[in-house]
């Protein structure tokens, strides 16, 4: 059961919102040393100051990136430049965005959502680490801020509560922002009580699956079990005035599994630095369960792995050297082929069968180097990953997948299995800073 919530959401000045492209930014852990760079070049507010502050040698228990994110945070809701809203809003979220040339609309809506105690209700799909989920709760402790959304799936076949949405984007958006990488995002306020009331009931029975951000969701649950003792005044205050935005609750995007602008795209794995390393033998070795095949380009390639998808077809590129693919052989059993105790479901993604029969089998990368990132480098991009391999002696191949599958997200997390590493990659990411929720419990 899905419990969602309006909330009073802080968002940039009106007259700030006029610069809304300069202001926000790709969430926290897309950040690199660059990005950070430009995003502080952009603008004075950008919230890269919030979300991922500059850390300096001389940082103390006092001063450093969380406590400097608490005083610019305070000094921009004194200025005004960050305002809360006076009525309790959910926000339809739409983001067009393009694809190898064509257009895509991703619809969905941000609320507060009920968290679940660990192992209830909610579904991951991807394991976590322990060094981000630190540094988020040092970030939450110190600002009392949500910042970046969860990514959360349902399913709604009949697409009932995107036609609700839909009902209320006729009219320019209230907000509207360009991404890094040009894509635009859209949001528009809902207040009115009806089409709440309406989207909170068609929720109540729907299973909620993270797409996006297990470590904000984890860190959100350890916030509020701290902070438990808390809640008693809180709760007496939401029943005389209902203000939600409080630590039993997270800012969340919620988007449809059945919506058709909802794409996943492949993450492909740069191979390198692997000893004893020769193309002919690995190639060998491969034909033992797959199918190999030589391409002229990566578009044929390409288009090959589309058209058997459902064959658990791979591409290689060989640094170069040539294309092949590699189809699975009809009677590799992979029960029996892959160890462990997953389920079939899980041994028949793609990821699984590549790290398992090809990474691990024939080039030695276990389950702990392929943590480490000790042979291996992700990638988004077909053209941009064979150009990495052809400008980097140390890379030797680049293995290209077809995309993991939402169908294929929600099956493994209804079993309550984690996907391996890199396995999805939904695109576009939901921005931070288009509205924030400062949390009202310690008011």
């Amino acid at each position: 059961m899905a419990e969602i919530f309006p909330f009073r959401g802080v968002r940039f000045s009106e007259e700030l919102a006029l610069s809304l492209s300069k202001l926000v930014t790709q969430p926290y852990d897309k950040i690199d040393r660059k990005m950070q760079e430009e995003y502080y070049w952009r603008h004075d507010y950008n919230i890269v100051r919030l979300i991922k502050g500059k850390s300096f040698p001389d940082d103390d228990e006092r001063n450093n990136q969380y406590t400097r994110a608490r005083e610019f945070l305070d000094d921009w809701l004194t200025k005004g430049v960050l305002v809360r809203e006076r009525t309790p809003a959910i926000y339809a979220y739409f983001q067009e965005y393009t694809v190898e040339g064509k257009r895509y609309t991703r619809k969905g809506f941000i609320a507060l959502g009920k968290l679940e105690p660990p192992g209830k209700g909610v579904k991951a799909h991807e394991n976590t680490l322990a060094g981000p989920k630190a540094d988020r709760l040092k970030l939450l402790r110190a600002t009392r801020t949500q910042f970046g959304h969860i990514f959360m799936l349902y399913k709604d076949p009949a697409q009932i509560i995107t036609k609700l949405l839909d009902s209320v984007t006729i009219q320019r958006p209230d907000m509207e922002a360009e991404d890094y990488y040009g894509e635009t995002h859209k949001l528009w306020r809902i207040t009115d009580t009806e089409v709440i009331k309406s989207i909170q009931e068609r929720m109540k029975d729907k299973e909620l699956i993270i797409a996006d951000g297990h470590h904000r969701y984890e860190t959100a649950v350890n916030f509020w079990l701290e902070n438990e003792e808390k809640m008693a005044g809180h709760e007496k205050r939401v029943a005389l005035k209902p203000h939600y935005e409080c630590f039993r609750n997270r800012m969340m995007t919620f988007i449809n599994m059945d919506d058709p602008g909802l794409l996943i795209l492949p993450t492909h794995r740069i191979v390198h630095s692997v000893p004893g390393f020769r193309k002919e033998e690995l190639l060998e070795n491969l034909r033992q369960l797959f199918d190999a095949k030589q391409f002229e380009s990566l578009e044929t390639l390409k288009e090959y792995m589309e058209e058997n998808e459902e064959k658990h077809t791979f591409g290689v590129y060989f640094r170069k050297d040539g294309f092949w693919s590699l189809t699975l052989k009809e009677d590799v059993n992979l029960e029996r082929a892959i160890p462990g105790k997953h389920s079939l479901e899980y041994k028949s993604l793609d990821v699984t069968i590549l790290h398992s029969l090809i990474l691990e089998r024939f080039l030695g990368i276990d389950k702990k180097a392929l943590e480490e990132q000790r042979n291996i480098m992700y990638v988004r991009g077909w053209e941009n990953g064979k150009q990495k391999v052809d400008e980097n002696e140390k890379y030797q191949m680049i293995f290209f997948l077809n995309p993991t599958k939402p169908d294929d997200v929600y099956k493994i997390a209804k079993m309550g299995e984690r996907m391996p590493q890199k396995s999805t990659d939904f695109y576009p990411k939901l921005l931070t800073g288009l509205v924030i929720n400062v949390l009202t419990c310690f008011d």
